[in-house]
């Protein structure tokens, strides 16, 4: 469903939708994602544009109906007012299911397809860049691949407490830092300002951005864990949802008393608008058992 809100200098457009996994997903899971796209007067937000994609699919070749079914969740956040994060929507998993290693070594298949993906974007000239985040449910939901780059961010609520999946990628962690001054890159921090890379870039690792690519790096982190009846569910959020509140574990306590994930998703985004967030904000829940 689609709608839209008039806010003084502030137009609002809200996305949402809402699926399950395949009936071999035991217990099955229910999703819900809304995406707040917003241009405020004066401002860039207009150049940095969120993507979310959903895609029910299996293994290549595999049966329907059976454990090589596969569900992927995917919140792409642009930014310099480029193509890439549409272009992940549309190239990214494609690319995933094609690693031959996918179904023996998941964590290391979706590695290489991220930096595959980069390459190719690379090798197109697309402008711009993009940050991500993705997940990827594999036997019958039982198995959990999460990986990003950059600043969007996946949590997960296991028995309550909030746990972070993926690593923020800022350029003013030591670690970051290190391997941007490695490339040959400069880290500045202005006052009142976040640390950038050359003066640019709040993220260390990003898809796309050629004209800092030499010192960015698009090589994701990658968390691989079981899903057990200790997992309730999982938050995936471009850095308009997380940076509005000043823990996961407070976006984590607004929705737990959920159980419709549409409704959560929905809340949680526009819980982060109300909290001040005027940047573009993507939200997917994934619930993994009924409250």
């Amino acid at each position: 469903m689609q709608g839209h809100r008039v806010q003084s200098s502030k137009v609002v457009e809200e996305e949402s939708g809402q699926g399950q996994t395949s009936e071999q997903t035991q217990p099955q899971a229910v999703y819900g994602y809304c995406v707040l796209r917003a241009a405020l007067e004066g401002s860039d937000v207009g150049m940095r544009r969120d993507f979310v994609k959903v895609e029910m699919t299996r293994r290549p070749g595999g049966v329907a109906g059976t454990e090589e079914e596969i569900a992927l969740f995917g919140v792409f956040d642009d930014h310099g007012g480029g193509e890439v994060g549409q272009r992940l929507a549309s190239t990214l998993f494609e690319n995933i299911l094609r690693e031959g290693g996918l179904w023996s070594d998941p964590a290391g298949a979706t590695r290489d397809a991220y930096l595959l993906t980069d390459r190719a974007l690379l090798a197109r000239g697309v402008h711009g860049g993009a940050t991500a985040v993705t997940a990827m449910l594999m036997h019958a939901g039982a198995r959990l691949i999460v990986a990003n780059i950059g600043d969007a961010r996946a949590a997960l609520c296991k028995d309550g407490l909030a746990v972070q999946l993926s690593v923020d990628h800022s350029p003013s962690c030591p670690v970051e830092r290190a391997n941007v001054e490695m490339r040959g890159g400069v880290v500045t921090t202005f006052p009142g300002d976040l640390a950038r890379v050359d003066g640019q870039l709040a993220v260390s690792r990003a898809f796309g951005d050629a004209g800092l690519k030499e010192h960015l790096s698009a090589k994701p982190d990658v968390s691989d864990l079981l899903v057990d009846m200790s997992c309730e569910f999982l938050v995936l959020g471009s850095n308009g949802l997380w940076a509005a509140f000043p823990s996961n574990q407070v976006a984590m306590d607004l929705i737990k008393g959920i159980p419709d994930p549409l409704t959560a998703a929905t809340h949680l985004a526009h819980q982060a608008r109300e909290c001040g967030s005027g940047d573009e904000i993507s939200c997917i829940v994934i619930r993994f058992r009924e409250l």
